[in-house]
């Protein structure tokens, strides 16, 4: 087991086992709701990760990954100010998004509302039987504010998100796997260590391979695809001029690297 770098009381519950990071949402009691100190201390983690770390996995304490925010601190705010905290949050899931490393969260039980915004920054989401999804903010009054309308409609269409806001709309794993909530579903127990078995592969790549693919890649899904087609270029040919990428295809010509097999 990794060495935890968090307190007893610590929101976020952080250890390094090798080449992964392991940030845990350590407020169990809570269903890991999130307040503005989880958000603060996650955007201080992904703004200044370890230069030896490789790959992340975000995992929630106790049964749920984050049942969103927490409504028990929701503060009065005026029109700057709410504004002000909606960036706060964005910035953050900003960091995860953008982060030089993969990111890979582990689902269980409730990703819900602002859960399911930071789920959704992550760019790999392995999940449990038991969780589900939801967007309840259509039924408290309020919108999303952590970048959902962005992300989520990336992975699951506009008029899917829609629904869910309107009409209160659960999914459960199962369907999520199928929809683009998530890429993996496991067996009861096992989405952290799938977790952890896909962030150990992920940090063996090319770092530089890695990083076209977090960073060109969502680019040229949005842009014209001539212009993708010359970014996609560009990117071939830093990442083949690579130190690293010259050796991997010299080792695997002279068969010291294995040939992919179907699983």
């Amino acid at each position: 087991m990794p060495a935890s770098s968090a307190g007893p009381s610590a929101v976020l519950d952080i250890a390094q086992v090798g080449a992964v990071l392991t940030v845990g949402l350590n407020r169990p009691a809570k269903r890991n709701a999130l307040n503005d100190t989880i958000i603060l201390e996650l955007d201080a983690c992904f703004g200044c990760l370890p230069k030896d770390v490789r790959a992340v996995v975000i995992h929630g304490h106790g049964d749920h990954f984050s049942a969103g925010l927490d409504l028990s601190e929701l503060v009065e705010r005026d029109a700057a100010e709410g504004l002000a905290h909606s960036r706060m949050w964005h910035r953050t899931f900003d960091r995860i998004q953008h982060c030089r490393v993969p990111v890979i969260a582990a689902l269980k039980g409730a990703v819900i509302g602002g859960g399911l915004e930071l789920a959704c920054a992550a760019h790999i989401r392995v999940a449990e039987p038991s969780a589900y999804y939801a967007l309840p903010e259509g039924q408290r009054g309020i919108f999303v504010g952590g970048g959902a309308s962005v992300r989520l409609p990336r992975l699951i269409g506009v008029a899917r998100m829609a629904d869910m806001m309107l009409t209160g709309r659960v999914y459960g794993a199962e369907e999520g796997v199928t929809l683009g909530f998530s890429q993996y579903v496991t067996e009861a127990g096992g989405a952290y260590a799938k977790a952890l078995e896909l962030a150990d592969k992920i940090s063996a790549n090319a770092p530089l391979t890695n990083f076209a693919v977090l960073n060109a890649l969502p680019m040229i899904a949005d842009i014209n695809p001539q212009a993708g087609l010359i970014m996609e270029s560009l990117m071939a040919t830093v990442a083949q001029s690579d130190k690293e990428a010259k050796k991997r295809i010299r080792d695997f010509l002279d068969r010291k690297t294995a040939k992919v097999r179907p699983t």
